[in-house]
């Protein structure tokens, strides 16, 4: 029985002791060669890319104006309804034109005495030199009479001067539009007393044109002035969550600020079907230059490193190789780089957090390597 035991006790430890060795150079040999990591991946590709200068910008109306009377008065009538397009020359509000009439009237009332007296001092002055010829008056007689016929001519054109100033004041009892565009909200109301170039009636805008105003850095100013040396610069306009539209820069500011070290631009769109607004922040984007034979890959293929940018190349022998690189710009899913990369090269888009130096790739399906965004 003894021996028995002993001999089911060596059998354990011998299975044990096999187990142990065998499993521990299993474990190394696992070591020894990893799994490979999957990965994808995308190739470097040589493209003309448009160097792109972006902003945010915010819409101007093309014209502005806050109408304001040109007389003291009191609102007769608003006739306008707000946010209406209106047409230049078109009524908005109407002052109480009882007082300016009768100004009017009184005034030519004054012109047709001052005429009647002009013709009686013309009359006199050549009954005068009649008598004077005759010897019956005197020189100095003559004098007087000619004296006040000029005075009378002065009168005369003295009250036809207060007549054209009565039709005037009549006629600026009437607001008008003074271009076709938007009015915007009521600001006064019927019975509003108003004021002389104080009380402000009504805005009226002019969106078609419509401008967009934005700045960028100073450092961009010779590229800018070159760029439009030619004529206008080309401009994509678009609004959060719109389409892009094409606008014309043609205006760059004769100063740039000295607090914020940008200059300010001015681009023209039709704006045809009124989409943009005045006051609305739009995202500006303009080309100034064009850059033959770019190396571009997809911005997601760019990791972050203590020397900079880096990107993971796979290299002839299906490992990770980290490459720094220099990026010129990004934009739209894609990186410009200086340098580091030549064209064909293979770069890691996705699955990075698990490389490293040397690392064994493996690309599941090489057919589904995503392609870099179209060319624009």
């Amino acid at each position: 029985m003894k021996k028995l035991f002993l001999f089911a006790l060596l059998a354990i430890t011998t299975v044990f002791a096999w187990w142990f060795f065998l499993g521990r150079d299993s474990s190394a040999k696992v070591a020894r060669a990893p799994a490979a990591v999957p990965v994808v991946v995308a190739r470097v590709e040589a493209r003309d890319m448009p160097i792109l200068l972006e902003a945010v910008g915010r819409a101007e109306a093309y014209a502005s104006v806050t109408l304001k009377s040109r007389v003291d008065g009191q609102v007769q009538e608003v006739l306008f309804a707000e946010g209406q397009h209106v047409t230049a020359g078109e009524v908005l509000v109407r002052l109480d034109q009882g007082d300016f009439k009768a100004r009017v009237l009184a005034a030519e009332a004054n012109l047709a005495k001052s005429r009647a007296q002009q013709s009686k001092a013309k009359l006199d002055v050549e009954r005068y030199l009649g008598l004077k010829n005759r010897g019956f008056v005197s020189e100095e007689k003559l004098s007087d009479m000619r004296t006040a016929e000029a005075a009378a001519d002065a009168q005369l054109a003295a009250d036809a001067a207060a007549l054209e100033l009565a039709k005037l004041q009549l006629a600026y009892a009437t607001v008008r539009a003074p271009f076709a565009g938007i009015v915007g909200a009521r600001l006064v109301f019927p019975g509003t007393g108003v004021k002389t170039n104080d009380t402000a009636l009504a805005v009226v805008n002019r969106v078609q044109p419509l401008l967009v105003a934005f700045t960028l850095p100073e450092k961009h100013l010779p590229a800018l002035r070159a760029a439009m040396g030619g004529g206008a610069l080309a401009v994509d306009i678009k609004p959060p969550g719109g389409q892009s539209q094409r606008a014309e820069a043609r205006f760059i500011d004769n100063a740039v600020d000295s607090t914020t070290g940008t200059i300010l631009l001015k681009a023209q769109l039709a704006n045809a079907d009124e989409k943009l607004t005045p006051g609305q922040f739009v995202d500006v984007s303009l080309a100034i230059g064009n850059i033959t034979g770019a190396l571009v890959v997809p911005a997601q293929a760019l990791q972050q490193g203590p020397d900079g940018n880096f990107v993971y190349l796979v290299t002839a022998e299906g490992t990770a190789e980290p490459r720094r690189v220099d990026l010129a710009f990004a934009r739209a899913g894609l990186a410009v780089i200086g340098t580091g990369l030549k064209a064909g090269d293979t770069v890691v888009t996705d699955g990075q957090l698990r490389l490293t130096k040397g690392a064994k790739v493996s690309i599941p399906d090489a057919a589904a390597k995503p392609p870099l965004p179209a060319k624009s």
